[in-house]
C-alpha cells in the first residue's frame, strides 16, 4: 500500500494513483461491488454514505450521498458509466450535486498487477482550469486517501 498520489496535468487533467497489496481483481471488485463499496467510501472520518446505487455495466447509473456527522453539509453524486473491462479498467462520467451539479467528470480507472500487488490509475478529465480548481477545493484528495485506507483491511481478511 502507498499513499495516494495526486499530479495535475494540463489545464483539465488531474491523476491518481495508490498502490494496493492485492491482486486487481480484488481492487477492481471493491471499486465495483456496491456492497464493498458501502464499507470504504465514505470520505473524510464522520462522513458517511446514506445511499449507494452502483449499477456496474455499460450505461448503469450511479448514485452516492454522503452527510457529515451531523447529518448535515450533505452533497451527492451522480454518473453513468461508459465501459468497463473486468479486472482491468472502469470508464465513467460523474458530476457532483453541491447542491448545484458540478460540470462533467469523465474518469478512467484502471487496475494494473505490480509485483504482488496492484497499481491504480485514476485519470480526471474536467471541461476547464476552474472546474478543475473547484473540484480540488472540496477537499477531495484528503477524501480519497481516507476512503482508500478503509479498502486494505478489507483486502487482508481476503487473503
Amino acid at each position: 500500500m502507498t499513499k495516494l498520489q495526486l499530479k495535475l496535468e494540463g489545464d483539465t487533467h488531474i491523476i491518481v494513483t495508490r498502490r494496493f497489496n492485492a491482486p486487481p481483481a480484488y481492487v477492481y471488485r471493491a471499486h465495483t461491488d456496491p456492497e464493498l463499496i458501502k464499507k470504504w467510501l465514505f470520505g473524510p472520518d464522520g462522513w458517511r454514505l446514506t445511499q449507494c446505487t452502483y449499477d456496474a455495466r455499460p450505461g448503469g447509473k450511479i448514485r452516492l450521498d454522503w452527510e457529515d456527522e451531523n447529518g448535515e453539509n450533505g452533497f451527492y453524486l451522480t454518473g453513468e458509466f461508459i465501459a468497463l473491462t473486468k479486472n482491468e479498467r472502469i470508464e465513467h462520467v460523474e458530476r457532483m450535486h453541491l447542491p448545484d451539479p458540478t460540470p462533467d467528470n469523465h474518469n478512467v480507472t484502471t487496475f494494473q498487477a505490480d509485483g504482488a500487488g496492484t497499481l491504480l490509475t485514476i485519470r480526471m478529465t474536467v471541461p476547464d482550469a476552474q472546474a478543475r480548481a473547484e473540484m480540488l477545493a472540496t477537499g477531495m484528495e484528503e477524501g480519497m486517501e481516507a476512503s482508500y485506507e478503509r479498502i486494505d483491511p478489507m483486502f487482508e481478511m481476503a487473503d
